[in-house]
């Protein structure tokens, strides 16, 4: 399975629009090669350099198997009715981008994409990031992971 965006190339610059100094709306996200047997998608965002350790930006689950991207934009909880999102570490329903403490360097942020066996994920209401992806793991047919850089 194979995670790309078109705002930005893996190992490279997440574009400010993306970021908390911009716009902060999700970038554009597409996937080929879903495993046969795929019934739902769960897109993880985290910043594994975070100075407290691993930060959650968003998780967005039960995006059904038809799917193969996520447009600009589609992290805002409200108007994306296709899916549900997980409360991230910033304590908000949806995305919130990169954001490192000015002068901390670079920081590397992590869209992972899981394909899971299940449909639905037998979760509580508005769980939190790393419940969605504790529960999404029971589930995972195969990974994809996209690596975008921010630093302010």
């Amino acid at each position: 399975m194979r995670l790309a965006s078109e705002a930005f190339f893996d190992g490279g610059p997440i574009p400010r629009a993306h970021a908390c100094d911009g716009d902060d709306r999700s970038p554009p996200l597409r996937w080929t090669g879903a495993p046969e047997g795929t019934k739902s998608f769960v897109l993880l965002v985290d910043d594994p350099d975070a100075p407290g350790g691993l930060f959650h930006h968003w998780a967005c689950y039960d995006i059904p198997a038809y799917h193969a991207e996520l447009i600009e934009g589609a992290g805002r909880p409200v108007g994306f009715e296709d899916f549900r999102h997980g409360v991230n570490d910033f304590r908000q329903l949806g995305y919130n981008g990169p954001c490192p403490p000015h002068g901390h360097g670079r920081h590397r942020y992590r869209f992972r994409l899981l394909a899971l066996s299940c449909a639905e994920l037998a979760i509580r209401a508005h769980p939190t990031c790393a419940e969605v992806e504790e529960e999404a793991r029971k589930h995972l047919l195969s990974e994809a992971r996209l690596i975008g850089l921010y630093q302010r």
